[in-house]
């Protein structure tokens, strides 16, 4: 059997990354495409495809790692769809299809999230539980147990829960149009900016703002540690490119668990930043895509 050719998609709220992947890597360049409409979206989502594969190979298998809520229960006659979204004219949107076309091959989808989690499992060699959190355009977490993404009800929401607020927060409502002040609402880039004017990584190092979303995101670790037990918080997203932000939140994280679930050092290791930061999404799509296909 010769090499097998992957189809990978990152579908992120801010843009589609896809490339190609074979069973040891990526092989072709990236397209980042503006995640705009869904019509002209997936329409250059398929050129690029169409381009990659007449150029390398016809597509074995799909691997796609989408933004949520996503329906990824097969069998559920929406399985492959965007759910409701605050993602504006996204919801209800057939995303599998409208990527892979006519094409009858496997096809690995989930959260990009999980997709990113696995990919961190896999390159740190990290058994057990791996939590991968993106904090960017919007919050949200995939998690692994020996590197298969956890299964449920429905996937993984962390950005959405609420968090105990900073008593120099209390006046600000939240942006999430379902939630108001969860913590994507008062700790994902556009909350942000909306109370600052400015990213965070733009604030003086004094700003009372890296106060702010070092406690809310140290809460979301806790609470992680506290229900899931991970060897791992991977932490990833243009807001934690923020420097100095990571260590505010495994200080914060201390001074919330008081000694209790980890000392401090056990800490310090769990939470961390992403070992593959902006390459995580995309690899773990390619995951899928070979999961998809061994599963066949």
């Amino acid at each position: 059997m010769g090499e097998r050719i992957y189809g990978c998609v990152e579908a992120g709220g801010t843009k589609f990354v896809c490339s190609l992947g074979n069973d040891w890597g990526l092989i072709s360049e990236r397209a980042r495409i503006p995640t705009t409409t869904p019509e002209a979206t997936l329409a250059a989502v398929r050129a690029f495809f169409a381009a990659a594969s007449a150029a390398h190979g016809p597509i074995a298998a799909y691997g796609i790692g989408s933004f949520g809520p996503i329906d990824r229960d097969r069998g559920s006659p929406g399985w492959g769809k965007i759910l409701q979204t605050p993602k504006p004219g996204w919801s209800g949107t057939p995303l599998v299809p409208g990527i892979v076309g006519e094409a009858r091959v496997p096809i690995g989808f989930d959260t990009d999230v999980a997709a990113a989690a696995m990919a961190e499992a896999a390159i740190g060699g990290i058994g057990g539980v791996v939590v991968y959190v993106t904090v960017g355009t919007g919050i949200g977490g995939g998690v692994v147990v020996d590197g298969v993404p956890l299964d449920g009800e429905r996937h993984a929401e962390m950005g959405h829960f609420r968090v105990p607020r900073h008593a120099a927060d209390l006046g600000f409502a939240g942006r999430c149009p379902y939630h108001g002040d969860c913590l994507e609402g008062i700790a994902s880039g556009p909350a942000i900016i909306d109370r600052w004017g400015r990213s965070l990584s733009e604030l003086p190092e004094d700003h009372v703002g890296h106060d702010i979303i070092a406690q809310a995101l140290a809460h979301l670790s806790v609470t992680l540690i506290a229900t899931l037990s991970p060897r791992r918080i991977a932490l990833g997203g243009g807001v934690l490119h923020t420097p100095g932000l990571i260590d505010r939140i495994r200080r914060e994280a201390r001074a919330i668990d008081n000694g209790y679930l980890l000392p401090g050092e056990a800490i310090d290791a769990v939470i961390a930043p992403s070992a593959l930061d902006g390459d995580a999404g995309l690899l773990g799509a390619l995951m899928l895509a070979r999961r998809a296909a061994e599963m066949a």
